[in-house]
């Protein structure tokens, strides 16, 4: 009896001392956020994916990026809740740690001038989503309007690998 109490007890420890899955971290996307993002991937290739809660393909699209992440560490994933929506934090954590994207730069629209925000970006973009941007090295970006294909982001990805002499 001792003993199964004492691993029992040990047990419930080691439970409450092991570190939970951590809910994917939300930065406020906000006037210059777009800039801040280039910046800091500058010279690494970046995906900035577009998405939002009640966006019907985002929904099949996350878990293909997670998974693309998990396969290609060396590109940079961004991902921006662009939803329109009010009070999505709770929701876009959910759907973020659901599709293994829990680990990426997570970013969340925390502008009530969403034009503003969409200008900045790119000042044709009338707020569709998904929407994907694909950022070179170089800086060179290529959108992709609606869901992208992974067959599309592999290629795109395999002419990321720097080039050896």
């Amino acid at each position: 009896m001792k003993r199964q109490l004492f691993a029992g007890i040990f047990l419930f420890s080691f439970l409450i001392s092991a570190p939970a899955s951590e809910a994917p971290q939300l930065k406020p996307f906000g006037r210059g956020s777009w800039n801040d993002i280039l910046r800091s991937h500058a010279g690494r290739p970046t995906i900035v994916h577009f998405w939002g809660v009640t966006c019907g393909p985002c929904k099949v699209e996350l878990p293909l990026l997670g998974e693309f992440m998990k396969v290609h560490p060396a590109i940079d994933m961004v991902t921006v809740s662009a939803d329109l929506v009010p009070d999505l934090p709770v929701a876009t954590r959910s759907m973020l740690a659901n599709s293994g994207l829990q680990s990426a730069e997570n970013w969340i629209f925390s502008d009530g001038f969403v034009e503003r925000l969409r200008f900045e970006i790119d000042p044709g973009w009338q707020g569709d989503i998904p929407r994907t941007m694909l950022i070179s090295r170089e800086g060179t970006i290529t959108t992709i309007e609606g869901a992208a294909e992974i067959a599309d982001l592999n290629k795109w990805s395999d002419q990321q690998r720097p080039v050896t002499k």
